[in-house]
């Protein structure tokens, strides 16, 4: 049966400064504040420092101090903190028991900005139902469910997807990646996939980061998976707005752009005018003429011109007239009998 959206929500803003007001002394409230960029933009150590006039290394030592306090409140008295394990848990659990931050601050959020997200993972800090998971190389900065998984946990079990799909050896759909590690939950699977900066998702494939059919980063990779995902021909312009309205980043290029690419790769092949098709598909470079020529050699035999037609046709979208003027007028064809055609010797 398929759960009800969820609705609860939190006002973070009033929530944090409830929180921020049970601690006493003006300076630790700042520190906190700043480091986690409560109000603005988060602050390094050396900056917190240089404001508050004392060392980097005091700056630590307080804001360790004040959150371990903060954390041994919230397993007692500490404002709000149950409601904000209620909520964080609800949307957790619609969205797989672990998700990105931003993702859940964009549910508790009007605009899901970066002070939403900020917030939001200040509070997962306190939760003590709240596993968290700090932005790094290999995660985005994350939260989980604790009665489901440790964050030790969490990384444990992503590292495993990304082994499966390394095993794999090419991008396929989360159900034969939760085969793979065993996890019939196909939606834990799939967000514990995607809080790692290993593994990308595009079109319902899941692979590594690297790989161009789940994340392709220059325009011949995004040429690439439109004529693939698209499964026909496209004329060059065709493919340049089909890449406009994909959700590709920086997907703002140019339609001339595009054809230089398409000129330039040899995955794709010219079959017409300004239409490209992929090599893989069983078309070959070469002008008409090159293709009539394929046609007759693999036959082996003088051929009927309609039946040339039609073989050239298979592989290039061009007139009738151009195929008929090349078969008539390039001196490697021969007619050896009424519109009966073969390759001169």
């Amino acid at each position: 049966m398929e759960e009800k959206a969820v609705t609860s929500q939190l006002d973070l803003e009033s929530t944090v400064k409830d929180i921020l007001g049970t601690i006493e002394r003006d300076r630790e409230r700042e520190i906190v504040s700043r480091r986690f960029g409560l109000f603005d933009r988060r602050e390094t150590l050396e900056q917190i420092g240089e404001l508050l006039g004392i060392t980097r290394e005091r700056v630590r030592q307080l804001e360790k101090a004040v959150v371990t306090r903060l954390k041994a409140a919230a397993k007692a008295d500490l404002p709000h903190i149950k409601d904000v394990e209620s909520v964080l848990n609800d949307h957790l659990k619609q969205l797989g028991k672990v998700a990105r931050t931003s993702e859940v601050a964009k549910r508790l959020g009007d605009e899901a900005s970066k002070l939403d997200q900020s917030r939001v993972a200040f509070l997962a800090h306190l939760a003590p139902s709240i596993a968290v998971i700090e932005d790094n190389d290999h995660f985005f900065h994350s939260i989980g469910q604790a009665a489901e998984h440790s964050e030790d946990a969490i990384r444990k079990r992503v590292a495993e997807i990304i082994s499966a799909i390394e095993k794999i050896g090419q991008p396929t759909d989360i159900n034969t990646i939760s085969k793979e590690v065993g996890n019939k939950d196909t939606n834990h699977v799939q967000a514990l996939a995607g809080i790692s900066k290993n593994v990308a998702s595009l079109h319902d494939r899941w692979g590594l980061v690297k790989w161009p059919m789940v994340n392709p980063k220059n325009i011949r990779d995004k040429i690439y998976v439109i004529l693939h995902d698209i499964k026909k021909p496209l004329h060059f312009s065709e493919i340049a707005d089909a890449i406009k309205k994909s959700e590709f980043k920086r997907k703002d290029v140019t339609t001339q752009a595009i054809h230089n690419e398409l000129i330039k790769d040899s995955r794709f092949v010219l079959i017409g005018r300004g239409i490209y098709a992929l090599r893989e598909w069983g078309y070959k470079r070469g002008t008409v003429a090159d293709v009539i020529a394929e046609v007759l050699k693999k036959e082996g035999a003088p051929l009927h011109r309609d039946e040339i037609v039609r073989r050239v046709l298979k592989s290039r979208q061009v007139k009738e007239t151009t195929i008929l003027l090349n078969l008539q007028g390039k001196p490697q064809f021969k007619r050896v009998a009424k519109a009966t055609y073969t390759l001169a010797e």
